[in-house]
């Protein structure tokens, strides 16, 4: 019984959101609560969510000062190059946009935080993409499967994972899995030129010269027409605005206020020990990102009333991001405190064939797509995948080969509810989360797909 009530509440949550009969919150607050009722526990829910939160807080104080700190750097103009460098080699093409996403989503996931790379990816990217009226989920789909595939790097989290609960060596699981995840990597970039292609052709091949931006509303010409509407302008020309003499193509406005040039050299310096010690894990990430936005406040703006605007201009952001994981929070709760989690991978592990015993190898890779999306990657790594390596050790299948196949969901779990990245990702990107999850789940699964091929292929799972 908890297993058909695990499984119908993960799907009436994902066909709520999805049909946007409830917002994400809501949803997730929501429905394992009524689901808490029906199991006959009701009277635990409030242990159930004291539980989540409490797992779940640390994670929810880094998003916040990691959004207040990264926030402040996009004001302050140190990620200007950055956007400058991509607009140079994006133009104004759809197409060359797209792939451009998923190649600094890739460079950036090096760092091995996925709620940096997405803040700064879509820092970057949005503007653009705003401004060439381009589909954002296209924008959030590509990048959060170029930092799932990244995301397996051995400070990710997922191969760590793996290693602790299995007891081998991180650097055994990831380098063989090199070639299998460069393949995936690959598949992202051709994922990601192919809907580029889509995407110019549903706006035209543009170039910068035909792009530009009136005071209050965006001028697109390309294909030699101009696409303006109608009566615009005080001129009475009705031809549509002209662009300004020398206007360059920015992602970002390089006359803003909150500029600060001369200190750019410390936040850059700032930035790069702050990533440092985070992947060194001197101090814990919440820690690390509460003193670097305190730091970064007070030095590029020492006035009060400037630090008060820059909190304030984050304001929505941290709000929408923070809620969003204390809400996961009662969902996962519910999900562990009554034990559904426990009962539906039971009845995975309990419902493979025997015959695939041997190849429980491939059996893993295949479990991981669903499991690491329907739960944590803590509660995959350290519940499920022992009990599978159990079983695969029993048919003489290696403990190596099965910690390499768990890491073969990862394109896909990026974009899971229970993910609180995710949140970060569609919500600086203003995209709702079930038109997110309605795009990017068959992409996402496809690439885990590709990865698992080519692991097999090259005799790697």
């Amino acid at each position: 019984m908890l297993t058909i009530l695990g499984f119908a509440m993960i799907a009436t949550f994902l066909v709520l959101i999805m049909l946007k009969k409830m917002s994400p919150i809501a949803a997730l607050v929501l429905i394992p609560a009524l689901f808490c009722v029906f199991v006959g526990k009701g009277a635990r829910l409030g242990d159930y969510v004291i539980d989540g939160v409490t797992g779940l807080a640390p994670t929810a104080a880094m998003l916040m000062f990691a959004i207040v700190y990264f926030g402040v750097m996009i004001d302050v103009g140190l990620f200007d190059p950055i956007v400058r460098g991509i607009l140079r080699f994006c133009k104004a093409d759809p197409l060359r946009i797209v792939v451009g996403t998923a190649l600094l989503a890739a460079i950036v996931s090096l760092d091995g935080d996925g709620s940096t790379t997405f803040m700064i990816t879509v820092s970057a990217m949005y503007p653009l993409y705003k401004r060439l009226k381009m589909s954002l989920v296209v924008m959030t789909g590509v990048a959060a499967m170029a930092n799932g595939v990244m995301n397996t790097l051995p400070w990710g989290g997922p191969t760590a994972r793996a290693a602790t609960a299995l007891k081998v060596d991180a650097s055994d699981i990831f380098v063989p899995m090199i070639p299998a995840l460069a393949v995936g990597l690959l598949f992202v970039l051709v994922l990601a030129y192919v809907l580029g292609r889509r995407e110019r052709g549903r706006l035209g091949v543009l170039t910068p010269d035909e792009v530009f931006v009136e005071e209050k509303e965006t001028v697109l010409v390309g294909a030699g027409s101009a696409k303006s509407p109608a009566g615009t302008g005080g001129s009475g020309s009705g031809t549509g605005a002209e662009r300004p003499e020398g206007e360059d193509f920015q992602g970002l406005d390089p006359d803003r206020p909150t500029l600060r040039p001369r200190l750019y050299w410390f936040n850059a310096l700032l930035t790069v020990a702050l990533l440092t010690v985070m992947i060194m894990e001197w101090l814990p990430i919440p820690v690390l990102f509460l003193l670097g936005a305190a730091l970064a406040l007070t030095v590029n703006f020492p006035h009060m009333p400037d630090q008060r605007a820059r909190i304030a201009a984050h304001a929505e952001n941290v709000l929408n991001v923070s809620g969003m994981v204390f809400a996961a929070a009662v969902f996962t709760g519910v999900l562990q405190g009554t034990g559904m989690v426990d009962h539906m991978a039971k009845w995975l592990v309990d419902n493979v064939p025997d015959g695939l015993g041997p190849h429980m190898a491939l059996v893993t890779g295949v479990l991981s797509i669903p499991l690491t999306y329907f739960m944590s990657n803590d509660g995959f790594y350290f519940g499920i995948l022992p009990v599978l390596a159990e079983a695969g050790h029993a048919h003489g299948v290696s403990t190596l080969e099965i910690a390499r196949a768990s890491i073969i969901g990862q394109p896909l779990h990026m974009s899971s509810p229970l993910v609180p990245a995710v949140y970060v990702l569609v919500g600086m990107a203003k995209v709702e989360f079930g038109d997110h999850t309605r795009f990017v789940v068959k992409w996402a699964a496809l690439t885990s797909l590709v990865v698992l091929g080519a692991g097999i292929l090259f005799g790697i799972v």
